[in-house]
């Protein structure tokens, strides 16, 4: 009997090709339906009009500020999780989870609380036309209450890809897809009876798409009996040394994360000074960007948690050939979307119905994001080796250093010299390759060996 228990709670990998794959396509399936959601709602705001798809790709950034930040909280409790696991100390996940929980909310409610009071004069001061400005803030005044049910989601992906089960992650995101095509289409155009929102209609959107996958995955949990197992519900009191672990390896990531993000609506506000049809084709390129960008990060998260799991085994040798393994794979994948992206690119920017000018300013600068979409396969499986290890401090040094890089050659080639977007866009390639370079020191410098939490 307890050699069945032992079988069924014990939650350490191995290094192999298999592993990584079972870990990571997984993930990428469940990345890439928010992803295609993303699209979708553009695709539907394309019909529009041009302004609605233009002021989309500003709160679509804005909204990834909080959806990062999330993924920071997620990312540095993936890698608690991966490490009890790999200690098989299964106990132990239950009360994380718990803690995790408490923090989503708090930090749920300071996000809306900061969208409704400041958000608003921070674009009134930013943007450059009035109807920009209106048509965001009355969106982000709905969208961002969508952050609670975001938050407590994407705890599942610490418990679940933490624990080496990242198979039942496509469930929820496949419901929250549904969920999302079906509402975006009905409160857009106002179909089935329901009321015609237009751009807003999107914002209602998400959020019912974000609760349905929320219940989804909660009811996967329960059926599977993985709350059990982990014992996910077990306690819910406060527990202070966990609290605090969670924060100190969570919170350089998520400052990691913000300062990207921030860093990109920086960019698009930039770009919103070259004129709505610059934007618009910008907005679709971070769509792009971010579909095809899912198996990147998918195996960036396969990483983290790996390297992760391999230190908590006492495998420290391995780490290194686990992430060139890793780093091959995510290549192998990234360099099939670059062949894809330049045959076919007309294809793709078809889809967003903005006619032949539109398409013939937009194939450039999907050229250019093709390739950075090559650098990123290989710089951001080296970061999250570097998150895996417990070092997020590291983590965030290297993030400041890059996106300081970024945003100086965004500003002097978008702001100062009025340079085409198409080279504004090579921030992307700056970025990556500023953040190749530490990462790939730091593993191999073997300073964080050393490192425990």
């Amino acid at each position: 009997m307890n050699s069945i228990t032992q079988a069924n709670t014990d939650y350490r990998v191995s290094v192999s090709n298999r592993q990584i794959l079972k870990i990571a396509l997984p993930i990428a399936a469940a990345t890439l339906v928010p992803q295609l959601n993303f699209i979708i709602n553009n695709v539907f705001l394309g019909h529009l009009g041009e302004e609605q798809l233009a002021v989309a790709g500003i709160t679509g950034v804005y909204y990834l500020i909080f959806a990062v930040i999330g993924l920071g909280l997620n990312n540095g409790m993936q890698a608690i999780i991966a490490r009890r696991a790999g200690e098989n100390k299964i106990e132990a996940i239950g009360n994380l989870f718990a803690q995790g929980v408490r923090i989503s909310f708090a930090l749920a409610i300071l996000g809306i609380l900061l969208t409704w009071i400041v958000v608003p004069f921070i674009l009134k001061h930013t943007l450059h036309n009035a109807l920009h400005v209106e048509m965001a803030v009355k969106f982000l005044r709905i969208r961002i209450f969508g952050i609670v049910f975001l938050f407590l989601y994407q705890l599942r992906n610490a418990v679940l890809v933490g624990t080496n089960q990242s198979k039942y992650l496509i469930i929820g995101t496949a419901a929250e897809s549904i969920a999302n095509v079906f509402f975006d289409y009905t409160l857009i155009f106002g179909k089935f009876g329901l009321p015609q929102l237009g751009f807003n209609g999107a914002a209602y959107s998400s959020i019912i798409a974000e609760f349905t996958g929320l219940m989804a995955i909660y009811f996967v949990i329960r059926i599977k009996g993985i709350d059990k197992q982990l014992h996910l519900f077990q306690s819910w009191k406060y527990d202070k040394s966990n609290t605090l672990l969670i924060f100190r390896i969570s919170a350089p990531l998520i400052a990691q994360f913000c300062l990207s993000i921030v860093s990109w609506e920086f960019f698009y506000i930039l770009i919103e000074h070259h004129g709505s049809m610059d934007l618009a084709i910008s907005n679709i390129m971070r769509n792009i960007f971010g579909f095809f960008g899912c198996f990147t990060w998918a195996f960036a998260a396969a990483t983290n948690t790996m390297v992760s799991n391999i230190i908590g085994q006492q495998m420290h040798d391995k780490v290194i050939p686990l992430i060139k393994k890793i780093m091959l794979l995510s290549l192998l994948f990234a360099g099939c979307v670059f062949l894809l992206i330049n045959i076919f690119p007309v294809v793709f920017l078809s889809f967003y119905g903005q006619g032949q000018t539109f398409i013939q300013h937009g194939i450039p600068v999907l050229r250019v994001v093709s390739t950075a979409l090559l650098l990123m396969s290989v710089s951001t499986i080296w970061l999250n080796a570097v998150t895996g290890t417990g070092s997020t401090q590291v983590n965030l040094v290297i993030e400041f250093v890059a996106i300081l890089m970024y945003c100086i050659y965004s500003y002097f080639t978008l702001e100062q010299w009025h340079l085409p977007i198409t080279i504004g866009w090579g921030s992307e390639w700056v970025y990556w390759i500023t953040l190749f370079i530490p990462s790939f020191w730091y593993i191999n410098s073997g300073k964080w060996r050393k490192k425990t939490f």
